[in-house]
């Protein structure tokens, strides 16, 4: 994996995990953030941070092996199209925290979220064709999108 494919995708992730912390921060403290209902099932406030800091990083180091892969092979039409998946799954991921937490869309966003869980799952599927264990290795992000979904709408119903 070259360090500039690598610098490209780690800054792209990095991006996206900046533009949904701005939308996140400082809502998470706030009354109305407060005052939903959540379901049990939602994790402890710390494991957010760590759960998506983890899986960003796991975007960036895939996505550039992914890419590079590729590029190595000369079939750059295939990277260019993953790099174009990747730019489309990272604005959902950042977008769904403007809808959620921004403009308190949840209905909205538990629709993104479902939205996003698909994309993802279409990453780990591209890299997967390109190296197995890639695709292994991004396995865990459409996971967490997936649960990320499911609480996105119980909170929503239980906000309505």
């Amino acid at each position: 994996m070259r360090p500039s494919t690598l610098a490209k995708t780690a800054g792209a992730a990095f991006t996206a995990a900046a533009a949904g912390g701005l939308a996140t921060t400082p809502v998470v403290e706030s009354r109305w953030y407060r005052r939903l209902k959540k379901p049990g099932f939602q994790p402890p406030r710390w494991a957010f941070p760590v759960a998506w800091n983890i899986l960003y990083s796991d975007i960036a180091v895939v996505s550039a092996s992914t890419i590079d892969t590729l590029d190595e092979r000369g079939d750059t039409e295939q990277a260019r199209a993953y790099s174009r998946a990747l730019a489309v799954n990272l604005v959902l991921n950042a977008g769904w925290s403007w809808v959620f937490f921004n403009r308190r869309m949840l209905g909205p966003a538990a629709a993104l979220a479902g939205v996003l869980t698909l994309s993802s799952a279409d990453l780990a599927r591209r890299a997967g064709q390109v190296n197995a264990p890639a695709g292994a290795a991004l396995a865990p992000y459409p996971l967490w999108c997936a649960f990320a979904t499911a609480l996105s709408t119980r909170i929503w119903q239980l906000n309505r």
